[in-house]
């Protein structure tokens, strides 16, 4: 038997997400649910070694080879970019990139520079530079809904899945930026050398999303 396939896991929903994607399609996960306080563990029946991660090391693990898999979020993706492949949209984890402002606040228009705030920086610079405007970033590593109502900045591009933090906090969004959802991605080198392996695999996650 071949070595087992190692896949990063975005360690909190996406790994519970993919772990029970896993068991439909037929693995026993047990070691990884009975993990106790260890990042690396065995699927055998699926040839498969499971390394637990935060998402940007998802990322770092996959695009320097020590990872052939990883399973992140759209998200991390945009903001940190990379080279590897991305194969599948597993269709769990789903929320969108948004821009918010005080409530009834007029955004777009006028000639001054707009200052947003943000936990994802090339995310918000990237939507704004395709629109041919020029902005200041804040990067905001807490509640980025803070930044507008200390009026720090003029707007925020977050994360927004229900909305309610938002509107608690006298908020609303004014334009959607981009669908998220959790993504399939592979090594470059990996794909070419363990390719029927990875097809397989893939092809199994595909026929039971």
């Amino acid at each position: 038997m071949n070595k087992p396939l190692r896949i990063a896991l975005t360690k909190g929903r996406l790994e519970k997400d993919t772990i029970g994607l896993f068991e439909k399609i037929g693995y026993d996960c047990t070691a990884v649910k009975e993990k106790g306080r260890k990042l690396i563990l065995p699927i055998t029946d699926g040839n498969i070694e499971v390394v637990l991660a935060k998402a940007n090391d998802v990322i770092t693990y996959v695009e320097h080879g020590v990872c052939d898999i990883g399973v992140v979020g759209k998200d991390t993706i945009m903001e940190m970019k990379g080279k590897f492949f991305e194969l599948a949209d597993l269709g769990f984890g789903k929320c969108k990139f948004a821009l918010a402002t005080k409530k009834g606040e007029k955004f777009y228009g006028g000639y001054d520079i707009k200052t947003i705030a943000t936990k994802y920086p090339n995310v918000a610079r990237n939507h704004f530079e395709a629109k041919g405007m020029d902005i200041e970033i804040v990067k905001i590593e807490g509640s980025v809904e803070l930044a507008p109502l200390l009026e720090l900045s003029d707007g925020i591009v977050d994360i927004v899945e229900t909305g309610t933090t938002l509107k608690e906090n006298g908020l609303e969004v004014i334009e959607d930026i981009a669908p998220i959802s959790a993504r399939l991605i592979v090594n470059m080198v990996s794909m070419k050398l363990r390719q029927k392996e990875i097809e397989a695999l893939v092809k199994l996650v595909e026929d039971n999303i």
